[in-house]
């Protein structure tokens, strides 16, 4: 199953250094059958897009909560992976999968990450997701301004450069 975990400038650096990624929770997002029989229409690619964002909106939430202690770099992460150990939660939302454990190197197939053109966006967003996701409409609009930003797509061979020039 293709996944989809939302990750941190940080967390990017951890799986460099230990070859392994570990999903806060063991949360993830994935088009599940749950997620398709709740759209109408749409392709596996338009749906999977969605799922992308999703995991995109989880990854301001862990940029909150980075900020909290030191400022975090502010830009969304996700890093997708084919895996074996993915099950629906479904006390969650359609796309929310649980993992059972780290997901190694090998596996990851791509990684999103914001240019630093979101960057402004990003950091507004990240202090405002929680009140939006209550349905502050101001808050919204903020998280909807980060979220207009499309994610660069990098192959993991590029990670080290990616760190390096961030």
């Amino acid at each position: 199953m293709r996944v989809y975990l939302p990750a941190t400038i940080g967390m990017l650096r951890d799986l460099l250094a230990k070859d392994e990624f570990r999903p806060v929770g063991g949360t993830g997002f994935a088009l599940t059958p749950a997620l398709r029989e709740s759209y109408a229409s749409g392709s596996d690619e338009e749906l999977e897009y969605a799922v992308l964002l999703e995991a995109a909106r989880a990854s301001l939430r862990l940029i909150a909560a980075e900020d909290e202690g030191e400022p975090a770099s502010p830009r969304r992460a996700v890093v997708v992976a084919e895996v074996e150990n993915a099950t629906h939660r479904p006390d969650l939302d359609a796309p929310v999968v649980r993992l059972d454990g780290p997901v190694v190197l090998a596996d990851i197939q791509a990684i999103h990450v914001d240019t630093e053109e979101a960057e402004e966006a990003v950091l507004g967003a990240a202090k405002v997701i929680d009140t939006a996701d209550m349905g502050d409409l101001d808050a919204e609009f903020i998280v909807g301004e980060a979220e207009d930003h499309e994610l660069a797509w990098y192959a993991v061979q590029e990670l080290p450069f990616l760190l390096e020039l961030l």
